[in-house]
């Protein structure tokens, strides 16, 4: 398996925009430089979300792009996606590696610094820091890790990081000079007129973050 790149991580969400353009919307994203993305469907049924899920693997495999299912291990397994994100109250992370095994990947949000420190224990692949400022999309969450937050918890885990929560283009590069491995979107993208050129421009504020801090 190569390298875990976690630069621009798509969350292509079928609440978020009409869940039958995703893959034209996600085949346009990649172009543009998206290097992993996230399937996640929390109204559709599952006959809805596997079809997605499968159009959405055979698209990214020309493009040699992870397919990541969201909280549904079962859907992960179905279609053989190269893995799953899971929440704090979703299957427990033992069981999802028990069922899927040791070469998928696993990521874990973490919404609070215990949590972070916990994650240290476990063997999850990456950990989404959510949310870094509270956004529509997350509608459940209660607290920001705001900029601060977000530097302490890439500090204390031992895993890769990827930013999650209430991030657009403009605070892109701050983000990312907090040294996190990389920035989660939705709306930056799958509600922009261009997915191409809205991932090309968050592509951009992503190499002058890192070439900032190199």
């Amino acid at each position: 398996m190569k390298p875990l790149d976690l630069r621009l991580y798509l969350v292509a969400d079928g609440t978020a925009a009409n869940r039958h353009r995703i893959p034209e919307m996600v085949e346009r994203a990649v172009a543009g430089g998206v290097t992993l993305v996230q399937l996640r469907e929390k109204t559709a049924d599952t006959r809805t979300f596997l079809q997605i899920a499968f159009k959405l693997k055979e698209i990214l495999a020309d493009w040699g792009v992870p397919l990541i299912v969201n909280d549904r291990v079962d859907i992960a397994w179905a279609v053989d996606a190269d893995g799953v994100h899971i929440g704090q109250r979703d299957m427990p992370y033992k069981v999802a590696r028990r069922l899927l095994g040791a070469d998928k990947i696993i990521g874990l949000s973490v919404e609070n610094m215990r949590q972070v420190e916990a994650a240290n224990r476990l063997d999850v692949d990456y950990i989404g820091v959510s949310p870094v400022f509270l956004t529509p999309t997350k509608p459940d969450a209660k607290n920001a890790f705001g900029i601060e937050g977000l530097k302490k918890a890439v500090e204390v885990t031992r895993h890769k990081a990827v930013a999650i929560g209430g991030i657009q283009v403009e605070n892109a590069s701050e983000i990312m000079q907090t040294g996190v491995d990389g920035i989660s979107v939705v709306s930056a993208i799958v509600k922009a007129e261009n997915p191409r050129s809205a991932a090309e421009a968050l592509v951009e504020r992503i190499r002058g973050a890192c070439a900032d801090t190199s």
